[in-house]
This record gives structure tokens, sequence and C-alpha cells, in this order.
């Protein structure tokens, strides 16, 4: 997949996904019959929009989000008598709660099932199913004797002489004992398999006997039900990773980490947080279509799980004051929560402008080599 096309998907899958947040609160709203007022792609200026009964849709210019207006949360607007049994303050705190859970649920669900098309229709790489990646056309100074056989790019290395399905360490080493003796490679090419006959010479550069191939791992694919299982599982480590990687990126060693990327000169690693900026650019350079779908995963997820940190402006506020009212059997006034909000809100956009600072003036390395 070129690099373009890649982060043309990934921009769309992004946007769908956000699509597929929003409509996950309005679904649920819609079910508990709470009025809701709009339904909108993107922030700031509008750009269409139609009303359709009582909710107005539409789009916005600045394509970094998305928003569901639902009657009763905005704390500044009081609802008449006649809107108040339809606001999202009349109804039982389960049902506000499930409200606001579906957004951030979404994207766990998305990831499993993201998950589970990788496990059982791309499959994941495997050593013992070694792919040729390339072939070198000569190799110390005459045709490579992978050109001259015929094997090609993407052929699966199922059989070395009498080895079936090497690995690809196996691979190499028995090309490294074998130079100058001819034995027979059998791949499969398009659900065909082909034999062919090679015989290693010395490369002059690494002093070692090669054929000319580069050589990755190859994907394997499961079944349903252990696809099931092991999308399950990656899920919820994928959560634990993401859980303890916030705690350090947003920690004092995280924030003082982005300070010396800014003003002390510090090099721009791997492992740093990134922005869509960075991750647009991972994807772009990504090997493979497996690749491009672990970085949606690990993004849904994370997208996730920021959204349900309990502070407000997150969902997860919203979820904690909803308990809090629960366990205190008292009404929260949401208008003193507007300080936190905003000193909460602050500090995020900072934290990420400068991080989409970094990415633009010091991307982060290639993660695939």
């Amino acid at each position: 997949m070129s690099g373009s096309l890649a982060v043309t998907l990934f921009i769309v899958a992004i946007l769908v996904v956000i699509l597929i947040h929003e409509a996950a609160h309005f679904g649920m709203a819609k079910l508990f019959r709470i009025k809701v007022e709009e339904f909108f792609l993107g922030f700031g200026p509008r750009l269409w929009s139609v009303r359709r009964g009582e909710t107005e849709y539409g789009v916005k210019a600045l394509p970094f989000g998305g928003y569901v207006r639902i009657a009763g949360m905005n704390p500044f607007q009081e609802p008449t008598p006649e809107e108040y049994p339809r606001t999202f303050g009349a109804k039982p705190a389960w049902q506000r709660a499930l409200v606001i859970f579906a957004g951030p649920a979404t994207h766990f669900v998305i990831a499993f099932f993201l998950l589970l098309g990788l496990l059982l229709f791309v499959g994941v790489p495997s050593s013992s199913k070694p792919v040729i990646l390339s072939v070198e056309q000569r190799l110390a100074g005459n045709p490579s004797p992978a050109a001259t056989a015929g094997l090609r790019p993407g052929d699966q290395v199922i059989g070395v002489d009498g080895i079936d399905h090497p690995t690809e360490q196996q691979l190499i080493a028995f090309t490294k004992r074998h130079v100058g003796q001819a034995f027979p490679v059998t791949v499969l090419r398009d659900g065909r398999r082909l034999s062919f006959t090679v015989t290693p010479v010395v490369d002059p550069k690494l002093h070692k006997g090669r054929i000319g191939v580069g050589v990755g791992e190859g994907n394997v694919t499961v079944g349903p039900a252990t696809a099931v299982t092991k999308a399950g599982a990656v899920t919820g480590q994928v959560s634990w990773q993401v859980i303890r990687r916030m705690g350090q990126v947003f920690g004092p060693k995280g924030i003082s980490r982005v300070f010396d990327l800014l003003f002390g000169g510090a090099q721009r690693r791997s492992t740093d947080v990134t922005t869509v900026v960075g991750v647009g650019r991972a994807v772009s350079q990504a090997p493979s279509i497996s690749d491009v779908l672990g970085i949606l995963v690990s993004v849904n997820i994370f997208v996730g799980i920021l959204n349900l940190v309990p502070l407000p402006p997150f969902d997860g506020g919203h979820l904690a004051v909803l308990a809090y009212e629960k366990i205190r059997r008292r009404k929260v006034d949401m208008r003193r929560l507007v300080p936190v909000t905003a000193v909460v809100a602050a500090f995020l956009v900072l934290f990420m402008v400068s991080v989409l600072y970094l990415d633009i003036v010091k991307p982060i390395p290639n993660v695939f080599r």
C-alpha cells in the first residue's frame, strides 16, 4: 500500500470513528427519548446543515472531532417545564450513564473488530512462514540465483530441500551452509505450489552465502473461535498498556520530556508521544496493511481511555459526577465545575499544540525500522 493511500484511508477512518462515537451518544439518547438538538461533525463555522425533526445535522469547518448537543446538558440553559421531561437531567442515573458511556465504548468495540478482521482475513506475522519481500537482480556481479531461478516478491517459502515449512532463521542458515550447492526451494504463489532450484553464492559485501532475496515474516490467519478469543485478549492487553503509557505521558516525567524537546535540544525518539500528524506519518511508513490496522487499534483504544478520564470535559468526568450523585444522593451543580473544565481543557490544548509543533519540526523516527 502506498504511503499517500494509507494516509488518506487513515484520515477517512478517523472521521468514521468520530462519527460512530457521536452516533452512539445520539442513538442511546434517542433510545431513552432524550431530546437531541444538534449532531455535528467538526467544530467552528458551519459548512452545511439540515434539520430533520427536532435535530439539526451538519458539518463544520474544523474536522477535529464532533459533538452531539443533548437537551439539559448545558448547565447555563434552564429548560422550560414542558421540555424538562425529555432532558438529560430528568432521566434515571443509569440511563444518563449509558448515554455518556456509549461514546467511549465504541472505540473498544471498533478495536476488537479491527483485530478480529486482522486475525481472520489478513493474518498476523509468523516467522514460521517466511515470505520473499524483494528479489535482487544482480549479486556478486552476476544475475542473482533468485532472479535466475524465477523467484518473485510475495512468494511464501514452504520448503527448502528436505525442510518442510522452514522458519526465516532456518532458511538463512541453510543458504549460508550450501554455497555453490544447488538445492530446491518450494514456494506458494497465488495458491499454487511451485519449485525452483537455486545455488547460493558468496555476497562480497556481507561475506556470506546468499541467493539474493530479502525475507520477512509471513502472515498467518486463525479460525473464528481463536480469532474472537485473541481479539478480546489483545484488546485488554493494549488497553492496559495504554493506561500505563498515559500515566507516563501526562505525569511529571512525560511533561518534563516534552519541555526538554521544546527547549532543551533533546532529540525525538520513536517512543515519544505524538499527535494525529505523527500517527499519520507512521501510517505512511507502515510496510503492510496489518501494521496500519495495528495503529488504528492503538489509536482507538487510546481515544476510548482518554475519554474515560474522570475529569470534565471528558465523558469520564460526566460519569464521575453521576457516580458522586448516586453515592451522595444529591445533585451536582455543573456550573461549579466550569473552572475545572477550563483548566483541564487549557492544559490539554497547550500540551497537544506543543506536541503538534514537535511533530512538524522534530518528527519522530520511523517506528518500523
